[in-house]
């Protein structure tokens, strides 16, 4: 597969994309189909969207799994999406071997159930190796959860000497987050038309450039994922420089 642009933008490409899958139940409504299985089809577009990351030669894609707000959903469709993630994880383990894709989870899951903990270690244990590619996962995960999270640790850490809180910075925080060991996105693609992150990365997203469609993630694929990206190339990035200081005009 072709670059979505020449050689000359390569050091434009991001590096991390996250995404938001969002709309597998509204995309099963519409068909009136069960919820699970539009997250079925869901799990199929994650498929998808690893092996077109892979092609675009992008090092890490994290992917919006699990809310700790989505505990508050009926048990039945909790319980079937524990048991799909179940499923995934096996099936994918060596699909991510082959294509030396690296796997990590973000958020609590030492509260997720103890099989879904055991497969998710295994298979983290299992890619560790691999360095130029990541999967994150995000389960269980709320930004708000993990700021509160990583102030704790700092907390400790300032405690027992470990660290010096009057030399304190963002790049010492980020260390602390759940996403300590990538870097923060450099574009976050949301599905299903929908506006807001949702408690997704709130920190490390500050800079991020936010990409929306209006397609549904079960029927997000390549011609999606390459609007997205056209769109992240199209964007001119400042960080809060004026245009003309960026280019030393």
């Amino acid at each position: 597969m072709k670059s979505p642009k020449n050689q000359a933008d390569k050091s434009k490409a991001p590096k991390h994309v996250a995404i938001i899958m969002d709309g597998n139940g509204r995309w099963a409504y519409a068909r009136n189909l069960p919820r699970i299985e539009g997250h079925r089809r869901g799990a199929e577009a994650v498929k998808r969207t690893l092996k077109i990351a892979k092609e675009y030669n992008i090092p890490f894609i994290t992917l919006y799994a699990f809310s700790v707000e989505n505990w508050n959903r009926p048990k039945k469709e909790v319980d079937a999406l524990m048991d799909l993630l179940d499923n995934f994880l096996t099936d994918q383990l060596k699909e991510l071997l082959k294509r030396e894709i690296r796997f990590r989870v973000i958020g609590r899951y030492e509260e997720l159930p103890p099989h879904i903990q055991k497969r998710l270690k295994k298979t983290e244990k299992a890619t560790a190796h691999f360095t130029e590619h990541t999967l994150g996962l995000a389960l269980n995960y709320g930004s708000r959860t993990e700021i509160v999270d990583a102030l704790r640790a700092v907390t400790k850490a300032a405690k027992i000497g470990d660290l010096n809180i009057e030399d304190f910075d963002y790049n010492d925080l980020r260390s602390y987050l759940h996403t300590g060991d990538m870097p923060d996105p450099d574009l976050i693609i949301r599905t299903s038309g929908e506006s807001r992150l949702s408690n997704f990365l709130l920190l490390q997203s500050a800079y991020a450039e936010i990409h929306i469609t209006s397609v549904l993630w079960p029927d997000f694929g390549e011609a999606e994922f390459k609007i997205a990206i056209k769109d992240y190339y199209d964007r001119e990035r400042r960080y809060g420089k004026t245009s003309c200081k960026l280019h030393n005009i």
